[in-house]
C-alpha cells in the first residue's frame, strides 16, 4: 500500500485515463511507480516522457541492456528495492539471448566494484554512476577524463549521467511515497510510442 491515496485505472477518468492507456505495459499493467503520480497527471506524464527519453530512446548510443544494468546497480545503492526488481527483470528480458552472461552481469552489479563480464568501457561508466550516486558532490574532471579514457565518447557519458541521475529521482519517489511491487509483473516496459518521442 502507498503512503498516499492513488487513483487506479479502473476509477481513472479524464487526462489520467488517457495517460494510462499511452503508458499501460504490454499486457495493460500500468506500474505502480506511474500510477503514484495519479494525483497530478502532469507529473506522471514529465516522469515517463523523462524514463523514455533517458532509458528507451532510439538515438541513444549505449545498449539498452546496459542502461538497465546502470538503473540496477543505482537502485541497489539506494536501496529502492522496487526499482532494481523491475530493471533487473527489464534487463534479463534484454539480454535473453546472453543468459550465461546476464547472470554474471547481475552478480557483478552486487560488487563494490564490478568487474568481467563488464568491459573496461561499462565498468568505467559503473564506477561513475557508483561516486555520482553516492558521493554526487565530489565528482570532477578527472571522473569525466576516466571515462574517456576508457573509450567512451562525451555523448555516450551524458547517457550515462542521465541514467544514473533518473533513477536517483526514480527511487526517491517510490521509497518515499511507499511504491511496492505487490501484484505487478516485473520487467514489463511500456509500449514504445513515437508520442514520447519528439526529437
Amino acid at each position: 500500500m502507498a503512503f498516499i491515496d492513488v487513483i487506479g485505472p479502473e476509477s481513472a477518468e479524464g487526462r489520467l485515463a488517457k495517460i494510462y492507456d499511452l503508458v499501460s505495459g504490454p499486457k495493460g499493467q500500468v506500474d505502480q511507480v506511474l500510477q503514484i503520480h495519479s494525483l497530478r497527471p502532469h507529473s506522471l506524464q514529465g516522469h515517463m516522457g523523462l524514463y523514455k527519453a533517458v532509458l528507451h530512446h532510439p538515438r541513444n548510443q549505449l545498449p539498452t541492456w546496459f542502461l538497465e544494468a546502470i538503473g540496477v546497480r543505482v537502485s541497489q545503492l539506494n536501496n529502492c528495492d522496487y526499482c532494481a526488481k523491475h530493471h533487473r527483470a527489464g534487463m534479463k528480458r534484454l539480454m535473453s539471448k546472453w543468459p550465461e552472461k546476464f547472470e554474471a552481469c547481475a552478480a557483478e552489479l552486487k560488487r563494490q566494484n564490478p568487474g568481467n563480464p563488464f568491459t573496461p568501457s561499462e565498468q568505467a561508466a559503473l564506477v561513475y554512476a557508483t561516486k555520482l550516486t553516492k558521493q554526487p558532490g565530489d565528482i570532477n574532471a578527472y571522473d569525466i577524463e576516466q571515462m574517456r579514457e576508457a573509450g567512451l565518447t562525451d555523448g555516450e557519458i551524458l547517457e550515462i549521467n542521465q541514467v544514473a541521475s533518473y533513477f536517483a529521482y526514480a527511487n526517491r519517489t517510490v521509497t518515499g511515497l511507499g511504491v511496492t511491487t505487490e501484484g505487478e509483473q516485473l520487467g514489463l516496459a511500456p509500449d514504445e510510442s513515437e508520442s514520447w518521442h519528439h526529437g
